[in-house]
Order: C-alpha cells, then sequence, then structure tokens
C-alpha cells in the first residue's frame, strides 16, 4: 500500500508513535510518505529543543535511513499547541494519491478539517487519538469537547471511521461521544531494534560519568514540568536514603521557567548525586537506560515506559489506572499520587531487593514488552486496519 501519514508536529529526532511506525511499515513492503509542517520549533513540544537541530538535516538523514518520504508543509502559526496550517493542504494531501490516509491525533484543528472534508480524498482515513483523561487539562476543554461532539463526532459515526485508542482510556468514547465499535486499542510499544539490555553499554556509560557498578542508578526521563512533577522528583531524592549502597539520580531533559529553576536548585542542593543532561534525541536515548537500576515516572504516565522496560529496566510510578495496569506484572511498583513520602518508600524498597529479587523484576520488564509491545508486532496490527479499511473502500467504490 501507498501510505500516508499526516502528522502535524513530525520531529525525525524523537521518539513518537509517528517516528516509528513509518520505518517498520517501509520494511513490511509499503511506501510510506509523512505530510508534516514546516517550522517544526514554533511548536511547544519541540521549542526547547527543535532550534538546536537542522530540522533539514535530520530529515534528510531519516528519509535516507527508513526509505520514507518526508513532505512539510507552510504553517501561519502554532497556537495553543495547535498548528495554523496555510491554505492547500488538503489539495496537496489528495494531489500524492495514497492509497490510506493515517491521520494521527483526531482533535487537531487539521485533523478536524480532514474529517469534514472526508468524502473529498475518495481515499480511506484512519484516524488515532493519544489523550488521556488525566492529559486533558486546557481551561476550554469543555467547550472544545461539546463542539467536537456536536459536529465532528456525527461525522465520524455515520462514515464509520475508524478511530484507534493509542491508550488504554476511555476518553474519545467519554468525551468525544465516539462509540466503542469504532475505537480499537493498539497500544504504544518500543522499538526492540533500538532499546535492548546491554551490559557493555552500562559498563562503559558509568565509565565515562564515574559511576561504579555497585551504585545504584535512578533514572529519570521526561520533561521537568508540575504536570510530570518535576519538584516532586527533586523534593524525593533532596535527603539521603536509608541505605549504605550509594544511590545517584540521573535525569535527561529539559526545564524551564520559575518552576524548572526551583526544580534544579533542588537538584544542585541535593544530599544525592543528581547527574543532569539535557533533551537528547531518540536514537541517543538506550544507553541511558542500558545503564541504569531503576526507571521513575513520578506524574502522568509516559511512552518512554515502554523503551525501559524494554531495556530490562524496572519502573516505579504514580498509581494512575493506566500506570496500574501497566505495572500488574511485577515488573515495576506504583505509589500514591502525590505523595512523597510513598514515593521514597518504594524507591528504597526498590534498593533493598536483593540481586535475584531484582532481577525477577528485570526479567518480567523485558519479557513484558518482548511478548506484547514490539512495534514490529503493533505495526502489523496497525496495517491490519489499514488494509481492511482499503478493501471495504474499494468495494464500496465499484
Amino acid at each position: 500500500m501507498r501510505i500516508l501519514h499526516w502528522d502535524e508536529m513530525f520531529h525525525p529526532s524523537f521518539g513518537y508513535q509517528i517516528n516509528i511506525l513509518p520505518k517498520y511499515q517501509v520494511k513490511q513492503g509499503h511506501e510510506v510518505i509523512i505530510v508534516t509542517s514546516e517550522e517544526i520549533e514554533k511548536h511547544p513540544t519541540f521549542s526547547k529543543f527543535g532550534g538546536s537541530v537542522n530540522i533539514e538535516q535530520e530529515d534528510m538523514k531519516y528519509m535516507n535511513m527508513y526509505g520514507v518520504k518526508i513532505i512539510r508543509l507552510p504553517i501561519h502559526t502554532v497556537m495553543s499547541g495547535r498548528v495554523i496550517y496555510k491554505k492547500g493542504y488538503l489539495k496537496i494531501i489528495k494531489e500524492l494519491e495514497p492509497d490510506v490516509i493515517m491521520c494521527h491525533t483526531n482533535d487537531t484543528l487539521s485533523a478536524i478539517r480532514i474529517t469534514q472534508h472526508y468524502k473529498y480524498f475518495n481515499t480511506p482515513i484512519v484516524f488515532d487519538n493519544h489523550m488521556l483523561e488525566m492529559a486533558s487539562k486546557n481551561p476550554l476543554s469543555k467547550l472544545f469537547r461539546l463542539y467536537f461532539k456536536s459536529f465532528i463526532t456525527p461525522i465520524i459515526k455515520k462514515n464509520n471511521l475508524t478511530v484507534i485508542r493509542t491508550q488504554n482510556d476511555n476518553y474519545v468514547n467519554k468525551h468525544l461521544g465516539i462509540p466503542e465499535k469504532q475505537t480499537p486499542f493498539i497500544s504504544f510499544g518500543s522499538d526492540r531494534s533500538l532499546f535492548y539490555p546491554n551490559i557493555q553499554e552500562k559498563k562503559t556509560f558509568r565509565d565515562k560519568y564515574n559511576i561504579n557498578m555497585e551504585d545504584f542508578v535512578v533514572l529519570y526521563t521526561g520533561k521537568l514540568t508540575e504536570d510530570k512533577g518535576g519538584k516532586l522528583l527533586a523534593n524525593a531524592f533532596y535527603k539521603k536514603f536509608d541505605t549504605e549502597k550509594n544511590i545517584i539520580l540521573v535525569v535527561v531533559g529539559n526545564a524551564s521557567g520559575e518552576y524548572g529553576n526551583e526544580v534544579e536548585e533542588l537538584f544542585r542542593k541535593s544530599d544525592n548525586r543528581v547527574i543532569r543532561f539535557p533533551t537528547q534525541k531518540y536514537t541517543d536515548l538506550p544507553k541511558f537506560y542500558q545503564m541504569a537500576d531503576l526507571c521513575l515516572f513520578p506524574k502522568q504516565c509516559s511512552l518512554s515506559f515502554y523503551d525501559a522496560q524494554s531495556c530490562g529496566l524496572p519502573v516505579i510510578a504514580e498509581n494512575n489506572n493506566v500506570n496500574i495496569d501497566r505495572l500488574s506484572h511485577n515488573n515495576g511498583f506504583t505509589f500514591k499520587t502525590d505523595d512523597m513520602e510513598d514515593f521514597r518508600d518504594n524507591v528504597l524498597k526498590f534498593i533493598k531487593l536483593s540481586d535475584e529479587e531484582y532481577k525477577v523484576i528485570s526479567n518480567n520488564a523485558y519479557k513484558f514488552v518482548k511478548d506484547n509491545y514490539d512495534y514490529e508486532e503493533l505495526t502489523k496490527q496497525y496495517n491490519d486496519i489499514l488494509l481492511n479499511e482499503y478493501e471495504k473502500f474499494q468495494k464500496r467504490s465499484f
């Protein structure tokens, strides 16, 4: 098939679903095009990172490495995280003549327009949605949901359009009113060609940063924002833990604004050794998971969960519905939301595990992703849905 991925904010150096699916689809025999926006550095997701790399060079590297074509279209601006495209992008999508369109994040402004003009393309379209109820905090969210349910959901229902849920959460059903039968669930996962246990990388990294193999290294990767629990993490590691082991916290991610400054100050004053790294390219992240002993997600949940576990790295995360499900396989622990003492207690509990107990949990983490969340297998699930929609559309067309 000739598959066109529409995504408003593709960045070749990141590790989102849009970065991984296309390359596996090419490996599985399909022609793949990513259509996205110019001036990606204007998007808040990449504003602290996008300007530090040459997007044209990174695009070319991605295309040459994976055989995926990238087309960037002009935009007016980015407003409240929404990309405002210049006129003509619908026409360009149609002129590329894809067999099927995969439209990512169906509640963006451009995805809404694509839905409204569904019949214009004369091509089957499959959507997805990445939103979790816990992450939907925009003050205008209720008004937006009302608009979507009143004007967009009827189009989705009438044309029996598929909206893949990438989170095991009923946000699209409860808040957007899309019937469950039209919202199959395909989880995020890990690119296991990059993320796997590597003892040599562990030794190399630790030697480079003067970390002993006997030290217990705790890792956090992600934004240091209030939503992601930046201060909760920093406060939890402000004081020493009651253990004879040497505890080192490695933090990978950017901090900004007054909140970020306060987080960084807490790290600087910590009784534990804290090693800081800025946000990394996706392909540079495996070594961090491979060298650590434990990975933390203080608030909400993260795609990085699967990459950590794919490297055999146990996880501690807050006890929301998603994390409770993910960590129900003796592959890590959960702690009470916003409870710093419970957070610390769980970290200490992990530190005090015997080598045998730790190895069991580490092996469970690795096996959990290997058996269920390998992107090679997840891509086949996406392809099955795309092919099914293509075949249905062909039958309907004659």
